[in-house]
């Protein structure tokens, strides 16, 4: 049984998981299991290439950008589990207890943070009812959300990224992420607000 499986290995899905993966010295966080869907070939980040993101040498590719971030979660956290491979096709249950079915094998899982991205093609069964038009996209653009209030889209069950209905903006998706991250970690210690930070002290 995970305690969270992240659905997405984009920017704000391996955002998120970083996070987590953080707190694993804290003591509310050291025995959660956590998983992630690191599936990145319809990531819009295989076509991207960036200028204006903060902390990213200018001219780096998307591409690039994905598969060194995956090589970066399983050499500083690697007790966080990499499922590559799979697609994610239908999402079962209710919190605290929902079963997770790929086109290879189902998970078990506490909770589930989903962040694919806001194409209109999206199919999991078990979350369709939550779509809606894309608030923050052009009309034209014929994108989706989740329905969801600040990422939470019912219990157990948070959305992240452009699929939030934020716009697409690496920054913005990477602290989607990485807001909801601290969301799960608070929750873990018993509503104490909480976040994770790095330190050279």
């Amino acid at each position: 049984m995970f305690d969270v499986l992240i659905i997405g290995g984009g920017v704000s899905g391996m955002s998120c998981a970083l996070v987590l993966g953080s707190a694993k010295n804290k003591a509310f966080a050291t025995e959660k299991k956590i998983g992630i869907f690191t599936h990145q070939k319809n990531s819009s980040l295989q076509e991207a290439i960036f200028y204006n993101a903060y902390g990213i040498t200018p001219g780096k590719l998307g591409s690039e950008l994905l598969e060194e971030s995956t090589q970066d979660l399983a050499a500083s956290y690697p007790h966080i589990e990499q499922i590559a491979n799979e697609k994610v096709i239908k999402v079962e249950g209710s919190f605290p207890s929902f079963t997770v079915i790929t086109n290879k094998n189902s998970y078990q899982t506490k909770s589930i943070v989903v962040g694919i991205g806001s194409a209109n093609t999206f199919d999991i069964e078990g979350l369709t009812q939550y779509i809606e038009p894309h608030k923050k996209a052009l009309p034209e653009k014929q994108r989706i959300q989740l329905k969801n209030e600040d990422h939470k889209v019912t219990d157990g069950i948070y959305v992240i990224g452009t699929l939030a209905g934020w716009r697409s903006q690496l920054a913005i998706a990477a602290g989607s992420g990485a807001a909801v991250a601290t969301d799960i970690l608070t929750l873990w210690n018993n509503g104490t607000q909480t976040h994770s930070h790095d330190s050279i002290r």
